[in-house]
């Protein structure tokens, strides 16, 4: 059967720019199941006596797990029938696969630092051959999504039904992110966690170059990050990426944004950051 898909249209207000393109999707639910059981499996060979790194695992676990329902949403709200869901679904599951691989070469999470995380996915995804019994077209446009979800922006030649699922993967991504930040800055001092915080140093200010990214309604450069409050406003930043309304709902719900706010030192910059935000993203 052919599927009609919608697409989001960018960081202004999220307002979707659907357009209607039509793939063949046939996915069962046993497929999704077997995805889940190989994705446990596959995990459990990252196993670790230190704490600290088997801790940076299971976050990474646990952050799928969520990403993946997190999808399910966002699907659910935009409309999205069940094999064009279980599609979303298995996306989410394998988006951040390449890093537990990454993990175990550099430990780290920074790609800066060891190699790009979704190029690591790829291979591990085309390496296991985990997919060779879809369809050639569904098992290149989930390996295509996977490999795009945390490029700075999105390739213009591609096509709608592929943007479509990236544009969805990312902001489903992004939900979770902005939940697990939020919720370490809140019990930091409790449970500290180094790689959420990407070793940054807790120092004062925050860089001018990421200050103009922001205001700028561009997403932060990596390079420009030098202390933990860049850090922060790049995760603030990240609306001005988001490309469904259901998300900015969310979003707004979850008082994310002010969430981390709060954990920075007020300013008239700050202020003008959100002003910025509030006109663009929530008006």
């Amino acid at each position: 059967m052919g599927e009609t898909l919608r697409t989001g249209g960018g960081s202004d207000k999220a307002k979707d720019n659907r357009g209607n393109r039509e793939m063949r999707i046939s996915i069962s639910s046993e497929r999704v199941e077997e995805l889940k059981e190989w994705f446990g499996d596959y995990v459990h060979t990252f196993q670790y006596s230190d704490p600290e790194r088997q801790q940076s695992i299971d976050m990474k676990k646990w952050h799928t797990l969520r990403v993946c329902a997190e999808i399910s949403s966002l699907g659910t709200r935009l409309g999205l029938n069940e094999e064009e869901l279980r599609l979303a679904e298995i996306i989410a599951m394998l988006h951040d696969v390449g890093r537990f691989e990454q993990y175990a070469r550099y430990r780290t999470f920074v790609d800066g630092r060891s190699e790009n995380h979704a190029e690591l996915g790829v291979a591990t995804i085309m390496g296991s051959g985990i997919l060779d019994l879809f369809d050639d077209a569904v098992r290149d446009l989930i390996v295509r999504s996977v490999r795009y979800h945390n490029r700075a922006s999105l390739p213009s030649d591609e096509s709608e039904t592929c943007l479509f699922y990236s544009r969805l993967v990312r902001d489903a991504d992004k939900l979770d992110i902005w939940k697990v930040v939020t919720d370490h800055y809140l019990r930091k001092d409790k449970d500290p966690n180094k790689a959420i915080e990407l070793d940054l140093p807790d120092t004062p200010g925050f860089s001018e170059e990421v200050y103009h990214d922001v205001m700028n309604k561009r997403i932060v450069n990596m390079a420009h990050i030098k202390n933990l409050n860049d850090f922060k406003l790049l995760q603030i930043g990240w609306v001005f990426d988001v490309n469904f309304q259901p998300t900015l709902d969310r979003v707004r719900e979850c008082r994310y944004l002010e969430m981390i706010r709060e954990t920075l030192p007020p300013s008239e910059r700050i202020n003008r950051i959100f002003g910025v935000i509030d006109r663009s993203c929530f008006r």
